[in-house]
């Protein structure tokens, strides 16, 4: 007999996996990476290609929606039981991801169509502890599924860094 847990996980695979794509979606009709604007800005030299960034994106928002599935099946397991800490675990990490995703999405949004990095900087390290508090959320539930979050929470964190250093290279930039 499956448990309660593995019941659950296509289903909140759908659902994650719905959300990371929205926001995913944000982010890709937001950027302008060939517009005049981005390619007036003076970049740092250990800027990674552009090439990189769907490239690693894609694996993050993947592992982002399977980890985020399961730790929130295995949510849905223990509050089946009727344990009021449990739901309150689930609707916490539910809480969480949604904030995490609105925040990715909006990164995308002040960057590239506000066009504030200093701003731009700012969301990015809410961002990095958003994505951090989701790992440790995710850690609590099983260590494993919060290492799997690491990736992500390093790259939020390179991304803060190099959208500060953006900014100081263009001070004229609004912010």
């Amino acid at each position: 007999m499956r448990s309660r847990s593995n019941s659950t996980f296509p289903a909140r695979l759908v659902q994650t996996g719905a959300a990371t794509a929205a926001a995913a979606a944000v982010g890709v009709l937001a950027a302008d990476p060939d517009g005049a604007w981005y390619r007036s800005l003076v970049l740092p030299s250990w800027q990674p290609p552009r090439a990189a960034f769907p490239i690693v994106w894609t694996g993050l928002y993947a592992g982002l929606a399977v980890t985020s599935a399961a730790v929130l099946a295995r949510h849905d397991m223990e509050a089946g039981s009727g344990s009021a800490k449990a739901q309150t675990h689930r609707s916490g990490f539910q809480r969480a991801f949604t904030a995490n995703l609105v925040l990715n999405a909006g990164w995308s949004v002040v960057f590239w169509r506000v066009r504030n990095p200093r701003l731009a900087s700012l969301e990015a390290a809410v961002l990095a502890a958003s994505t951090i508090d989701l790992a440790c959320r995710a850690a609590r539930e099983d260590g494993r599924l919060g290492a799997s979050l690491l990736p992500y929470a390093a790259w939020t964190v390179f991304a803060k860094v190099l959208t500060s250093a953006i900014a100081r290279r263009n001070p004229d930039l609004r912010g």
